[in-house]
């Protein structure tokens, strides 16, 4: 290759936000960071394409509080991949239109909004968390390969959920919130028990299902007096009845130390 024509490519690249040098080093600092244009660029990105989820202040909503993404332990060049890539197993897609330079100028802007890490410990005990998941949530929930598959993966969940959305959902159940593939549904045939179980695929004239027993059937529209979609996850909701408040405490820390990734290496 000319040499010549290979440093323009590359200077090219980095003009319209390509693959850069600096992007490329896993332990790569933003190169915007503390740029007052890069910073109202990042904001307006931030704004139309992540508030929803994080929330304007960045604390969540649907999705975790970021202001403390650094504080974890995460890199500059980890969190443009996230940006770009998503997390697989969450609801963080992946943003194949933003290219590195608007990454930068996003996390430019999530710089301004970071907060210091929390001077008080997280509430409870992981250990005794861990054990109470096995015997009440494992059932449905698998964690790093184990466990059951009527409910989503955990293995990621204490990045793509805050401490509170989770509580809620423990406490309260989901109404009119399903992740594809995890609608709930029933059926009800023309002779026989009705069949509940979570939707995976739908079209016109058929319905495929993973039942309570975590099979897979698919079934034709016409053959069933009912296709009902739920309007509540097929999660049950544990009360303190169920779940104590140390208890629940225990549970969450150990939801929250589920985050798929060392924070020693670039992710």
């Amino acid at each position: 290759m000319n040499w010549t024509r290979s440093v323009l490519t590359v200077a090219t690249l980095w003009a319209i936000g390509g693959p850069s040098i600096a992007a490329q080093d896993p332990a790569a600092k933003n190169p915007l960071q503390g740029d007052a244009d890069a910073i109202r660029a990042g904001m307006g990105l931030y704004r139309g394409r992540c508030a929803d989820c994080h929330g304007m202040d960045a604390r969540g909503v649907r999705a975790p509080d970021i202001t403390q993404v650094w504080a974890s332990g995460r890199t500059d060049d980890g969190l443009r991949l996230t940006i770009r890539n998503g997390i697989p197993g969450t609801e963080m897609p992946a943003n194949p239109r933003i290219v590195d330079h608007e990454a930068w100028q996003i996390l430019a802007y999530l710089r301004t909004l970071a907060a210091p890490a929390p001077a008080d410990p997280p509430r409870g005990n992981a250990q005794n968390g861990e054990a109470i998941f096995r015997k009440q949530c494992a059932g449905c929930h698998r964690v790093n390969g184990v466990g059951g598959r009527l409910g989503p993966d955990l293995s990621r969940v204490g990045v793509a959920r805050s401490r509170d959305r989770m509580m809620l959902q423990i406490r309260r159940g989901l109404e009119d919130d399903f992740r594809p593939g995890y609608e709930p549904v029933t059926l009800t045939p023309q002779t026989g028990a009705p069949i509940q179980g979570v939707k995976k695929n739908e079209d016109l004239f058929s319905v495929q299902i993973m039942d309570t027993r975590e099979r897979i059937q698919g079934y034709e529209k016409d053959q069933m007096k009912a296709v009902e979609n739920g309007t509540r996850s097929a999660m049950p909701t544990f009360g303190s009845d169920r779940l104590s408040d140390g208890d629940l405490d225990d549970l969450l820390r150990y939801l929250q130390t589920l985050r798929g990734f060392d924070p020693t290496v670039s992710q």
